[in-house]
């Protein structure tokens, strides 16, 4: 607590008092965020970190309170937000200047500052967040978890394992294999690439996804050139969830305004606008973050902040009863246009989920945090831009050109906070079918240009083989009779693993694709038939 205090040595005190507490908030938020990192690299496949790989998803009561209310079911893992809500009422909106990831790397980020002698409370502005939290609440009552993106947890935790990590992956190795050509370097760079594979560089593959999240992120750092920390100000969600909450907060803002000489400073240093020079000022409880710059910043050493029984008479941003109802209009409008895709990603062939996944399951569970796609070994799990259609914004998918889903793996349903992905045992999850390889005839060597090519067989996983050879002798090039192997699809047998799509040499498309289950393309359905009858 930063004590009142009145002028000489006693002011030396407080000023004294309130820069330790600021310093102490600062060491912190530094934790905080090398623990944030530390958690994001330890999720890979046999990865282990000494807390749990998903606490500060566990922590987070929007992402919580979402999910329990789209899936309907109670969700104990995600019960821990209940915690951060408690605390939140004790010391007020604390998360958000002390603990958060993303407002840490936003006080970082150059920010223009406030002009001397004007109020940056900007009202009707601070209503945009609670606006959005209405609609991701109202949207999750209706099933869908879609606007969920917003929540900073899982918008940072999302661009880094989808984009920076898959960006920089792509620069090391490309870095690495030209300094490999020079044959004195090449043990360096074993012994470099040793070190820092699995938790730096990733088998993900950057595309263009990973562009777009990097461009939304880029977008959120570049609010501060309106004003400092204005995605917390005016867009967080979570931010907007703990002001209400805050709103009954124990500790709070004090000034001793008998002393106070107006001076403006303690407004002009508030990141979050949330001092009002017009009111005595008096700090709103639901935007004051408790980061202290007022404290350390007031001459007069008179601010502090103490338990209150009583709450002083703070105004706070009211939302009238035509905003609540045009709120409640959007979220309807919005969640009927969301739902109609439902009709596009029915009918899209390429939507392969992760194994065990049910649509409608996943759906109203997925918080589109990255945890599975970062996990996965062989970079296939994709977060999906329109393959799911845009109520499946940024859900996992498979992508088997890019990567498969290893038979030997089960972590993505291991890792996942909310339940979207199942947690299957290894045994349970190799049985389970999440699609089908065709084999395109007018593509595949042997078919098409009579060329001997055996890959897909050769690395199908199945130890029935979901891809077996059939051999008839042709007459080659030189007039000679050679028996070539054709390669066919087992469909009984194929999981749509898509380790056969992704080891295929040709270059572009694939000559074999993997195809939803029941969506392979009704003109190579009959050919696939003819084949397996062979």
């Amino acid at each position: 607590m930063v004590t009142v205090a009145d002028n000489g040595p006693e002011k030396k005190r407080a000023s004294t008092g309130s820069l330790r507490w600021r310093r102490a908030r600062q060491v912190v938020q530094v934790l905080a965020l090398l623990l944030f990192f530390y958690l994001l690299l330890g999720t890979r496949q046999a990865g282990t970190t000494a807390l749990p790989h998903d606490i500060f998803f566990r922590l987070d009561p929007l992402v919580g309170i979402s999910t329990m209310l789209a899936s309907r079911q109670w969700v104990p893992a995600l019960a821990v937000g209940g915690v951060t809500l408690l605390l939140t009422l004790v010391l007020g909106r604390f998360w958000c200047g002390w603990l958060c990831p993303l407002g840490t790397i936003l006080d970082w980020t150059p920010a223009r500052a406030s002009r001397r002698g004007r109020s940056d409370t900007a009202g009707h502005w601070k209503y945009v967040k609670y606006l959005v939290l209405s609609i991701t609440l109202l949207s999750a009552a209706l099933g869908s978890l879609t606007i969920l993106v917003l929540d900073p947890i899982t918008l940072l935790f999302r661009t880094v394992s989808n984009a920076l990590l898959p960006a920089f992956s792509t620069v090391v190795t490309t870095a690495e294999g030209w300094l490999y050509r020079m044959e004195p370097l090449q043990p360096a760079v074993e012994w470099l690439d040793g070190l820092v594979r699995g938790w730096l560089l990733t088998e993900q593959a950057f595309s263009i996804p990973g562009l777009l999240l990097i461009a939304i992120f880029a977008g959120v750092l570049a609010l501060n050139a309106i004003r400092r920390r204005f995605w917390c100000r005016y867009l967080c969600p979570l931010g907007a969830l703990l002001g209400l909450v805050s709103r009954f907060a124990w500790l709070r803002h004090f000034v001793d305004e008998g002393k106070c000489t107006s001076c403006r400073r303690c407004a002009l240093s508030c990141p979050m606008g949330a001092i009002d020079p017009e009111h005595g000022f008096a700090a709103s409880a639901a935007e004051c973050t408790l980061c202290l710059d007022c404290a350390e910043a007031c001459p007069a050493g008179v601010i502090a902040f103490r338990g209150q029984r009583v709450h002083p008479a703070v105004p706070h941003f009211q939302p009238s009863r035509r905003q609540l109802f045009a709120s409640l209009g959007m979220v309807a409008i919005g969640t009927a246009l969301l739902k109609a895709t439902t009709l596009f990603r029915s009918k899209n062939p390429m939507l392969v989920r992760p194994p065990g996944v049910q649509e409608e399951e996943l759906l109203s569970k997925c918080v589109r945090c990255g945890e599975c796609t970062r996990v996965c070994p062989t970079g296939g799990l994709q977060p999906s831009l329109t393959t799911a259609g845009w109520e499946g914004l940024w859900t996992p998918v498979l992508v088997s050109r890019f990567g498969y889903c290893d038979y030997s793996c089960n972590s993505c349903g291991q890792v996942c906070p909310t339940g979207a992905i199942p947690k299957l045992p290894l045994d349970v999850k190799r049985l389970e079918v999440i699609g089908l390889a065709v084999i395109d005839e007018e593509r595949c060597l042997p078919y098409a240009e009579g060329k001997p090519c055996i890959v897909c067989e050769e690395m199908c996983p199945v130890p029935e083989k979901a891809i077996r050879l059939s051999e008839e002798p042709v007459v080659n090039e030189h007039g000679e009779t050679v028996i070539l192997q054709y390669p066919r699809v087992i469909r009984h047998l194929c999981i749509g693993c898509g380790i056969c799509e992704y080891q295929c040499p040709l270059e572009g498309e694939a000559a074999i694709r993997v195809y939803a289950p029941g969506k392979a393309p009704p003109h190579e359905q009959p050919q696939q038939r003819r084949q397996d009858q062979q």
